[in-house]
């Protein structure tokens, strides 16, 4: 039998859930970190936009989701599942699926990753509101540990040794610009898809 361990893990969406689950199942202790009040990481929808469209600005406020309001999953809901966990069947009256997308919206993956998490019991491993700020190797070379250091709302600011680190953060909060010649004399409106919601402001009125 493998040796436990502590192990943490950075980030509450699909792969941190999953990741978590099959370390919970090897016995070993899990701590997941998530900076926002829910799991779901990128299938949460958020209304708000950065203030600069570009995300250029280095002082500005970082909004965390790159999600539009009317994004469907790219692939069928027969491969959106785990082989042990398949996504809900359309007609699963005790999970509340009344969608009925072959291409399931956000709405309803973000129902399933909630499912997942209640269904292997990984809420009450989740420390909701808390930002890893740093990860590093610890001092103690026989131990082999990973120091994680964290800011919370209701702790502040916390140190924590770790035998194992995986980092399910994603990478779709900072965004990347293609650079094009002549793209900043452009005198047009410019803004990134990170922060794009709907199309309202882009309609052309006659």
């Amino acid at each position: 039998m493998k040796r436990a361990v502590k192990v943490a893990v950075i980030g509450a969406g699909l792969a941190s859930l999953v990741t978590a689950r099959e370390l919970k199942r090897e016995g070993h202790e899990v701590v997941i970190y998530e900076k926002s009040d829910r799991v779901g990481g990128l299938w949460v929808y958020d209304p708000q936009v950065e203030d600069d469209p570009l995300s250029l600005d280095p002082n500005r406020k970082i909004v965390h989701s790159s999600l539009f309001r009317s994004v469907l999953a790219t692939f069928p809901r027969e491969i959106m599942g785990f082989s042990d966990y398949p996504f809900f069947p359309v007609d699963d009256e005790n999970h509340g699926t009344t969608i009925h997308a072959e291409f399931p919206p956000h709405e309803e993956v973000l129902h399933f990753l909630n499912h997942f998490a209640k269904d292997f019991e990984l809420i009450q491993l989740i420390r909701f509101n808390t930002q890893v700020t740093r990860v590093a190797l610890s001092n103690d070379d026989e131990k082999c540990s990973w120091v994680v250091e964290s800011v919370s709302k209701n702790v502040g600011s916390a140190s924590e040794l770790f035998q194992a680190v995986t980092v399910c953060s994603g990478h779709f909060t900072l965004p990347r610009l293609a650079e094009l010649p002549g793209i900043d004399q452009w005198p047009g409106k410019q803004i990134h898809s990170h922060n794009y919601r709907e199309p309202s402001s882009f309609e052309i009125r006659f």
